[in-house]
């Protein structure tokens, strides 16, 4: 397994937060549900909202959509809660 960085496990620990609540304000099950549901791996699918792991786009796509939300706006949460200063590699 490769390593992560404290900013890269910090990315997808805020990332899984963020799909947690949308899914749990958006009333939309659990995440064993959804992933059944939309054809995701649930084991996955769990990992990434517990933050254990990082994520394709296509699966961020299809977790947005099994959310009923757009991706855009999974990206524009996730990038209030990082707060505009994150940055992966520093200037």
């Amino acid at each position: 397994m490769q390593q992560r960085d404290e900013k890269t496990t910090h990315f997808a620990k805020v990332l899984g937060e963020v799909v947690k609540e949308i899914r749990v304000k958006n009333d939309r099950g659990s995440i064993n549900q959804i992933a059944h549901e939309y054809d995701l791996d649930v084991g996955n699918t769990s990992r990434i909202e517990n933050g254990l792991i990082d994520s394709k786009i296509v699966t961020l796509w299809k977790i947005a959509e099994a959310l009923q939300i757009k991706l855009s706006e999974l990206i524009i949460e996730l990038e209030k809660r990082l707060g505009q200063n994150f940055h992966f590699y520093d200037e």
